[in-house]
């Protein structure tokens, strides 16, 4: 059997009674935080091009999009949703996969479900089998698509999208299993954005949302795609990794579906930066404390991360030590720490083109300087240091194996839920907040998924 045979057979039979209760929590959870991910993006008017573009598609109203008030079809809805939810790179982050889940599998399952009148149990099924098999396939080569300079979260995120389209849209095993072959030819995503900052990431998961509901599509109408995209000599792996035959071991991965579950290692984001940040940016917080400092109070200060996140949010130095835009800002470290300890907070407001070009915030950013360091943590975490050297002689330090918002470091479910609270409430009124919520941490009693995500359904964004 092959891997893309496995994945057809597990997932199109997977339903939510053979999900343990802590699963199925955690994949709400991350729904929730996803969607007000993509609000806060909405309100700030980021990543709005897909929605209008896939409106000016039209075509069948059969799934609601985030900010439009009439419904796309489902495949469109998916594109325009997805790109939304990772406008503001805030959204979750599997560590071993390296790879952003939710962003992918929730704006997918919810337009497949909300399009073909599914169930909220069986919406809810479906995204914990796209879940797990997105951090499968990038477990398998944990870091390898970076190195290469591939986007993990498309590369991997379409053959998740496609395990949860399949299973709400009734194909069985032999049909998604072609439908998965033909995902293969879908998979890309680079990143050449990080040369001159461009915003174009929050593409790479529309477009494998958008690519598994066609992938499934073309195979339920008899559409065929080779049952060995993964392993077979010009497969995935091969392709993108310049991997042997059999050099991946996706098996391994596999052989555990149903039994081992990764939905509850999706980490969460406490800030909206690339997630390699996040363990020196927390260990930076904690070091002082929540103090906050003038650039000539600062004499140094020394960022340590894995090797892996030099070339993300380091290097080249001097496009990070002054970011051109908004997105280049998520991806510098030392614009990012330098905010954290001018201004106290690394947040959705600190990437405007206002902030980024904060002169106080580019002198301190200025004196960042980083070391790589082994962590043992690494990949199955984020983590990082930081050491704050005053000019007076003062030094706060502080090391995260784990980063805050990770399954070893967690954020409480209070704390998530403040969290989408904060984010939904920059484009919607309480009462909607508070609905969207209940429906959501619900879904499994939901039987009209057009009815609970109508508070999605707003006007025209508002830059804040």
């Amino acid at each position: 059997m092959t891997a893309a045979q496995e994945i057809a057979r597990w997932s199109t039979r997977l339903a939510l009674d053979d999900v343990p209760a802590p699963v199925v929590e955690d994949a709400k959870l991350h729904v929730l935080d996803t969607l007000g991910c993509g609000l806060a993006a909405h309100a700030s008017g980021v990543a709005g091009e897909g929605r209008e573009t896939m409106a000016e598609l039209g075509g069948e109203a059969q799934a609601t999009v985030l900010g439009l008030e009439r419904r796309l079809p489902a495949a469109n809805a998916a594109f325009a949703n997805a790109m939304l939810c990772h406008g503001l790179d805030f959204d979750d982050t599997h560590s071993d996969s390296v790879s952003h889940v939710s962003t992918v599998i929730a704006p997918a399952a919810l337009a497949a479900g909300e399009g073909l009148g599914a169930r909220g149990a069986d919406v809810l099924a479906a995204i914990v089998a796209g879940n797990e098999v997105v951090c499968r396939v990038g477990m398998a080569a944990s870091g390898e698509f970076h190195r290469r300079g591939f986007h993990p979260t498309a590369i991997c995120g379409i053959f998740g999208g496609v395990a949860s389209v399949a299973r709400l849209g009734g194909l069985d095993a032999d049909a998604a299993t072609r439908a998965l072959g033909i995902a293969g030819s879908f998979a890309g995503g680079l990143f050449a954005y990080l040369a001159d900052g461009t915003p174009t990431k929050p593409m790479h998961p529309a477009w494998a949302a958008h690519g598994a509901h066609l992938a499934a599509g073309l195979a339920r109408h008899g559409a065929v795609g080779p049952q060995s995209v993964f392993e077979g000599k010009f497969g995935l792996y091969h392709a993108f990794l310049g991997a042997a035959e059999g050099e991946i071991d996706l098996a391994a991965q596999l052989a555990d579906l149903g039994s081992r579950w990764e939905t509850p290692r999706i980490a969460y984001k406490p800030y909206p930066v690339c997630h390699f940040m996040h363990g020196s940016l927390g260990a930076a917080a904690e070091s002082v404390g929540g103090r906050t400092f003038r650039p000539d109070e600062l004499a140094e200060i020394v960022v340590r991360v894995p090797e892996a996140g030099v070339s993300l949010v380091l290097e080249p130095a001097a496009q990070k030590l002054r970011p051109r835009s908004e997105y280049e800002g998520k991806f510098s470290l030392q614009y990012s720490v330098a905010s954290l300890l001018v201004r106290g907070h690394v947040g959705v407001s600190d990437f405007t083109d206002e902030a980024i070009a904060d002169p106080d915030v580019l002198a301190v950013a200025a004196k960042v300087r980083y070391e790589t360091r082994e962590y043992h943590t690494y990949p199955q975490a984020f983590p990082g240091g930081a050491v704050v050297r005053l000019a007076d002689g003062t030094s706060f330090e502080a090391d995260f194996p784990h980063q805050r918002g990770g399954p070893e470091n967690p954020l409480s479910l209070d704390e998530v839920r403040a969290k989408y609270r904060e984010n939904a409430a920059l484009a919607l009124a309480d009462e909607a907040v508070a609905r969207l919520e209940e429906a959501i941490l619900g879904l499994e009693e939901c039987d009209d998924l057009s009815a609970a995500l109508a508070p999605l359904t707003l006007g025209e964004p508002a830059r804040v």
